[in-house]
């Protein structure tokens, strides 16, 4: 059986950003970085704490409100780039490897890992 995908928002993401780069900590913590990063105050972040919570996207324990990410960084990377591959590319890999390897801004270095990727999965 297939388990649920927890979709996260935008704002979402920045607090699991903090918890998969630093590890468990507490949600002052993350409040205090977001403010530093992005201007938000405590009571936005603590809101966006407890709808992770309530996603299950977060474990709070105690003491001192202790947050640990319970979902990896991988698996909601692969969601939510099977959502834009359904719903920008008609679900076709193809066209988002086309569209990728048709940008001008790619380097010559970006071109060899796009082939090495390609080559390794042969």
């Amino acid at each position: 059986m297939q388990k649920e995908t927890i979709k996260l928002f935008d704002s979402e993401l920045k607090i699991m950003n903090v918890l998969w780069s630093r590890g468990d900590v507490p949600a002052k913590y993350i409040a205090e970085q977001l403010t530093r990063e992005i201007g938000w105050n405590k009571n936005t972040t603590y809101t966006l704490i407890k709808r992770c919570i309530k996603k299950g996207a977060i474990e709070r324990t105690e003491p001192n409100f202790m947050c640990h990410a319970k979902i990896p960084k991988e698996t909601v990377q692969l969601a939510e780039t099977n959502e834009l591959i359904g719903k920008i590319y008609d679900g076709s890999v193809n066209n988002l490897f086309a569209a990728l390897l048709g940008r001008k801004e790619l380097s010559d270095a970006q071109i060899a890992k796009l082939r090495k990727i390609v080559d390794d999965m042969e």
